[in-house]
């Protein structure tokens, strides 16, 4: 028997266990990954040592991360081939803190009592003693790279203390056995170890194997050249990382260097699942760090309107707190979020010019995220403004262009961008709106959904250009002759008149009445003070109150023989003209596509029918 050896643990280094054990981790699983990170890390060196042809012990041993749990004996045991420690490297890199300024970061942690700051810790890997979270006793074998290195034995109940002694016929590499406290004993389960392993360390460059069964045997395709990757590994990845079933329907691997270090593989799915009723999405790309999953479905790396896209970012620059659980450098992450960002709009922008028949499938089920995104992200609006789509007054059903063919396209005098909202195309026009754009053969953006106006409404201009709708009231569209005094009919007094009487038979439901400089068909149209009738649609529907209908301002065509004959009524004071004038009004409003309760019309069109058959 080789003498044992009992040392105390640096203070600090006890300090540091009870802050690990009791604060930072928030999920216990999270100790394997470290684990197995630790083991990988410990391949790698003795790899390298291998390429550049050191003398390293045990050539043969194949570089394998081998886990071992047991069930019986309540254990799990974590063995890796890598490059090992000597004495003097257990002593220093497990019982003291030897990073520089780690001590004092450390003091000032337990300082801060409740108010731990874990950003300071995360600045030294320390991942080893989230073993003590799930084990009441830590037994460690190592024996070093070095040929004639002699094999060691540490144990540690992480109380206190320590014990190293001599092992003899040790392997290269290191073995931890971790001995499960009571509440942790799921963790000597092989299928609960694999499940682990699958979730954070799928993606360890070296083989890890349960038992016989290799785990990790997903290729972590991000950290490949394009030109090596089939597409049949693309799909089977896309499947795996995104939980699919199905093929994608674009895909995203770029690398970049500057401003930061960064691997990224995202996918489009072909379905949007927010569209058949599933809820919000989740986001769905996962962050690493040199293979290892730093943080699932991670919310901070892309913005919230890009929660479609599934995949994985890694970046080798990333501060990481001790539980690889949040990240630290807030400055970090954004950038990382806007150079992301910007890259996967730029591929969107790419495919739109160079696969627009795939860019209209995405558009068709993801252009609801586009237009969150042009509402609400400042960062990359102009950006996600120029993959914007839609039909207008000079596209054929189904056609789509983009702001920028609509600005290029524009008439000589043409001082502002024009849209309008309505459920269907056909619905708009057969309504009285596009009249005075249609003589002056000005385009008309068609906007099917109620966020669209909301989007322009937020945006407000587009390339120096004025986002207005067609049913505003302040349009100045007028044509510069004007109606003639044959046209019109009616004399200046006499419209006054006439509009005088329309205003007051109508009341509160409108704030003016006036001749319109816009209509050429139609007898009547309703002009929104403020916003879009869309936006009025959308609160009355929000607000469930169908007769909420904000008083607008009603526009008459005098050369409309409807009109005519309504002021003759008028003038003759028959019963029937505030009969007709208040249909007028509500034809004005169906037109307008403000939602009315046609029951309070049913009686006033019964009445219209007798007069209408006597």
């Amino acid at each position: 028997m080789s003498q044992i050896e009992t040392k105390e643990f640096q203070t600090e280094i006890r300090q540091l266990l009870d802050i690990v054990i009791n604060s930072l981790y928030t999920d216990r699983e999270i100790f394997l990954r470290e684990l197995i990170s630790n083991a990988a890390d410990a391949s790698e060196k003795v790899r390298y040592m291998q390429l550049s042809g050191q003398n390293v012990k045990d050539q043969e041993l194949p570089l394998e991360i081998r886990i071992t749990p047991d069930e019986n004996a309540k254990t799990l045991t974590i063995a890796d081939a890598g490059i090992g420690m000597t004495k003097e490297d257990l002593i220093e890199n497990i019982g003291t803190i030897a990073h520089s300024g780690s001590k004092a970061f450390v003091q000032r942690l337990a300082e801060a009592g409740d108010k731990k700051d874990v950003n300071l810790i995360g600045q030294f890997g320390v991942g080893f003693y989230s073993a003590f979270m799930v084990a009441d006793k830590v037994s460690l074998t190592s024996r070093s790279y070095e040929p004639d290195a002699q094999g060691y034995r540490w144990e540690s109940d992480g109380r206190g203390s320590y014990s190293i002694s001599e092992a003899m016929d040790l392997p290269r590499g290191t073995s931890i056995t971790l001995h499960l406290k009571e509440d942790a004993h799921s963790f000597a389960q092989a299928d609960t170890v694999k499940r682990i392993i699958k979730q954070y360390s799928s993606f360890v460059p070296y083989p890890v194997y349960v038992g016989e069964e290799k785990i990790n045997t997903v290729q972590a395709l991000w950290t490949k050249n394009k030109n090596e990757i089939s597409e049949e590994e693309y799909k089977e990845f896309y499947k795996y990382i995104a939980n699919a079933y199905d093929e994608p329907l674009m895909r995203m691997h770029f690398s970049s260097d500057a401003p930061i270090n960064l691997n990224a593989l995202l996918f489009v799915p072909k379905s949007n699942m927010e569209k058949f009723g599933f809820g919000r999405m989740e986001a769905g790309v996962n962050l690493y760090c040199k293979k290892v999953l730093i943080q699932e479905k991670a919310k901070d790396i892309v913005p919230e309107w890009l929660r479609f896209a599934r995949g994985v970012v890694d970046s080798e620059e990333l501060p990481l707190n001790i539980s690889r659980e949040t990240m630290q450098d807030s400055a970090l992450i954004a950038k990382l979020n806007k150079v992301v960002t910007s890259r996967f709009l730029k591929f969107l922008d790419d495919q739109a010019k160079n696969e627009p028949e795939i860019f209209k499938e995405f558009w068709n089920e993801f252009s609801i995220f586009l237009k969150e995104g042009a509402a609400n992200d400042f960062t990359h609006r102009q950006e996600i403004l120029k993959l914007l789509r839609f039909e207008s007054s000079k596209t054929g059903e189904g056609e789509l262009i983009s702001l920028g063919d609509y600005v290029g396209r524009m008439k000589e005098g043409q001082e502002a961008i024009y849209f309008i909202n309505g459920p269907t195309r056909q619905i708009i026009e057969e309504g009285p709106y596009l009249e005075v754009f249609k003589n002056k053969d000005y385009e008309v953006i068609y906007t099917y959904d109620g966020i669209d106006d909301y989007v322009f409404d937020m945006i407000r201009e587009y390339d120096g250009k004025r986002l207005l709708s067609a049913d505003h009231g302040d349009l100045n569209l007028a044509d510069e002759d004007g109606a003639s005094a044959e046209e019109k009919l009616l004399s200046e007094e006499e419209l006054k008149e006439f509009n005088d009487w329309l205003k007051e038979v109508l009341g509160e439901k409108v704030t003016e009445v006036r001749e319109s400089k816009r209509l050429v068909d139609s007898p009547a149209i309703i002009l929104s003070h403020y916003g879009t009738h869309s936006m009025q649609r959308m609160m009355q529907l929000m607000n469930r109150d169908l007769q909420d209908v904000p008083a607008g301002i009603l526009e008459i065509n005098p050369k409309h023989v409807l009109i005519q004959r309504l002021n003759g009524l008028r003038k003759q004071e028959d019963s029937f003209a505030p009969l007709a004038a208040e249909q007028l009004f509500a034809n004005a409003q169906i037109a307008a596509g403000i939602i009315v309760d046609p029951r309070s019309m049913v009686s006033r069109l019964n009445e219209i029918l007798e007069k209408a058959l006597r």
